[in-house]
């Protein structure tokens, strides 16, 4: 059997317990009472639990108590969904094989669940799915982790060796912590294991940043006096090893991507059939009406990890040279009438919708800059790239902040980055979806700034 990538683990169990659930249902539940909207209700709450639960998050060091209490908890809560669709759809029937069919549920899936857990942990026992790890600086506790990834191969986890700004004659010794960074940069590295009884709060800062820019999980080994922040989580290893593990962003899920662009999809779809499909040829008649050119405006703008794409816009100003080098201004000339209009509603984004639907932006984030612009807002603004991290928007947290349209001071751009990486570290479904019913209630007010 072909290892499972650890990467796509979480949504592979998931996509194959819900075939499982529906399999069952279909071989063993009554006939007449099987329906699209049963299959349906069984596989979103199973979803919606497992994802309340955390029933999927099953770690190398997760012990098998764990395991089974995920199970107990899981199944628990999905035999209560499974009665109240009959509560909700179908009140009064009585169907005879509702226990049978649970039974064969709960035997099928805590059998794959096991089964793969065992399974995953004897592959890593052969050397597949192995973790490279190092660690920064020791004390008893991380001796203790050293010893245990050695001693126990089923936990996947390979340990190169360990830095130390103290000399050391042990085998396991490789560097300095200044020798660490050149190391990495030439070997794969997965996760990083730093001490902080013997880190000064300068050089956690340091490797916190390194780790995040290089992409490698970063662990922390607490002594007794450490206070836990809230982006910091508690991992037990061996069931006595307290370890902290910096928090990932939201978007270094998979899960949340997926949901994110699922979300997109539709909504731009909506929007381009229900809505562009009648106001493309009306505001085609009005802007040629009044000016030469192009019904769409295009232009290139820094998307995802910086790469360009070309945006779309309902065209609002007269053809000129200066479209692609400078922001609009209040009361700008090359605006038009109908341009000043679709713009004050931002009808003139809708256009945006193509570029959601195709991959290029998202519903809702940061809003692209042009590269010209980009390189100015870098000089003033230190972690002004982090914005590339995701998608750009249609609209944003910004946008609804009151930081939208014309920068005007350096405090205008500094806001603006703010905000958007907070939206990128705290990113939820219910944020977006309330970033738009405030863009929604914004172009009905009227904004300031929109011109």
């Amino acid at each position: 059997m072909k290892l499972i990538n650890s990467k796509y683990a979480q949504i592979t169990f998931l996509v194959l317990d819900i075939l499982i659930i529906n399999l069952v249902i279909f071989i063993v539940f009554e006939k007449q009472h099987q329906n699209l909207l049963f299959f349906l209700y069984q596989s979103l709450f199973w979803v919606f639990i497992s994802y309340t639960v955390k029933y999927y998050q099953v770690h190398r060091y997760t012990s098998v108590f764990r395991v089974l209490k995920l199970i107990f908890l899981q199944l628990v809560l999905y035999t209560i969904s499974f009665f109240a669709y009959f509560g909700i759809f179908k009140e009064g029937i009585v169907v005879n094989t509702q226990f049978k069919t649970l039974t064969f549920i709960y035997i099928a899936l805590a059998i794959k669940k096991i089964f793969f857990f065992y399974y995953l942990k004897r592959a890593r026992e052969s050397g597949k799915n192995v973790k490279s790890v190092i660690f920064l600086e020791r004390d008893s506790t991380s001796k203790k982790m050293m010893k245990l990834f050695d001693n126990q191969r089923s936990l996947g986890y390979s340990l190169m060796g360990f830095f130390s700004n103290k000399t050391n004659n042990d085998s396991k010794y490789l560097g300095t912590e200044e020798e660490m960074y050149s190391f990495i940069s030439i070997n794969k590295v997965d996760e990083i294991y730093a001490t902080l009884s013997e880190l000064k709060k300068g050089q956690v800062q340091r490797i916190t940043k390194f780790s995040s820019l290089h992409n490698i999980r970063l662990k922390l080994i607490p002594d007794s006096k450490e206070f836990y922040s809230k982006n910091q989580k508690v991992e037990y290893y061996d069931d006595t090893i307290k370890v902290l593990s910096v928090k990932r962003l939201p978007f270094d899920f998979l899960e949340n991507r997926i949901q994110k662009r699922i979300f997109d999809i539709f909504f731009s779809f909506f929007a381009i059939a229900f809505i562009m499909s009648w106001l493309v040829p009306i505001l085609w008649i009005l802007i040629k009406l009044e000016s030469k050119g192009p019904l769409f405006f295009t232009q290139e703008r820094e998307g995802l990890k910086g790469e360009k794409f070309v945006c779309y816009k309902f065209r609002s100003m007269r053809k000129n040279k200066l479209a692609n080098k400078i922001h609009t201004t209040k009361n700008d000339a090359r605006v038009t009438k109908i341009g000043a209009f679709i713009r004050k509603t931002s009808i003139d984004e809708l256009p945006q919708f193509f570029n959601v639907f195709l991959g290029d932006m998202s519903v809702v984030g940061p809003r692209p800059h042009m590269e010209s612009l980009s390189i100015e807002y870098r000089k003033d603004v230190h972690n002004y790239m982090e914005r590339h991290a995701v998608k750009p928007g249609i609209t944003g947290l910004a946008q609804i902040s009151g930081y939208r349209g014309e920068v005007r001071k350096k405090s205008d751009i500094k806001n603006r980055v703010r905000l958007d990486i907070f939206y990128i570290e705290n990113w939820s479904f219910f944020l977006d979806v309330k970033i738009i019913i405030k863009t929604v209630l914004n172009i009905f007010q009227g904004d300031e700034k929109a011109y």
